[in-house]
């Protein structure tokens, strides 16, 4: 369930508002695993319909595996599925409207849906990038068959081979400087030093975009509005006290 309390304490002071990490990479990649040791914890928002569709699941006890599931299982996770995407559209609104740091979990299949999005958050001043988790395939289908979500092998060739086919697009879309891949192929305990220094130099910089920068503006004046206000209020009441 969304704690919608999260919100109303961050926003204009969040270090990483105005950065949106799109995370792209097929079925077994290990998204979540860089994800969880590069960019969460840093105050932004992880965007990612699976974990709701796994809370739901949690709940009833519902095997997520794919090559062991009956036709009335597939049926409640299609209907789990569906309610978890109106629960992660609510939490993205929420978090642009306070235009807070995302990490937006992607395959990177769906292209024109990355592009839209991209596009929406470039158009309210966002900083988009985009860290793309490489595998080979063998390692895909490998760590697929231990996932809790597991899939068919077909569907994760199948998945890999769109996946890797949209690489050169993705760098296009948000640019060589914005575009960072990630070989994840060995089964580390920590992530590659590296690959950390690359990630960190990206969500390090402050907004760059003047709309984002006017926004701020826009906030903390409100806020030193509020608070005179709230000052010169207390101030009258403080009279009758004496």
């Amino acid at each position: 369930m969304i704690n919608f309390k999260d919100f109303l304490t961050e926003g204009v002071y969040d270090k990483h508002i105005f950065k949106g990490f799109f995370i792209a990479g097929g079925p077994g990649s290990g998204k979540s695993w860089v994800s969880a040791r590069t960019l969460e914890g840093s105050g932004m928002k992880v965007i990612n319909t699976d974990l709701g569709l796994e809370r739901y699941a949690m709940k009833i006890g519902l095997d997520l595996k794919m090559d062991t599931m009956t036709p009335f299982e597939k049926k409640l996770k299609d209907g789990f599925r569906t309610r978890a995407k109106r629960g992660t559209q609510t939490q993205l609104q929420l978090a642009i409207d306070g235009r807070l740091g995302l990490i937006l979990d992607s395959t990177g299949r769906d292209i024109p849906r990355i592009e839209s999005e991209k596009r929406g958050l470039d158009y309210v001043g966002y900083d988009t990038y985009c860290i793309f988790v490489n595998t080979r395939l063998e390692v895909a289908l490998a760590r697929n068959k231990l996932r809790p979500r597991s899939v068919p092998d077909a569907i994760v060739i199948q998945n890999w081979k769109s996946v890797q086919a949209n690489r050169k697009k993705l760098q296009n879309i948000f640019g060589s400087s914005n575009y960072l891949e990630v070989d994840n192929n060995e089964d580390l305990q920590y992530i590659n030093n590296q690959v950390y220094k690359k990630i960190n130099k990206l969500k390090k910089p402050k907004y760059s975009k003047q709309m984002a920068k006017d926004w701020v503006a826009n906030e903390l004046e409100k806020k030193r509005a509020t608070g005179a206000a709230a000052t010169k209020k207390k101030g009258f009441f403080s009279r009758f006290k004496k």
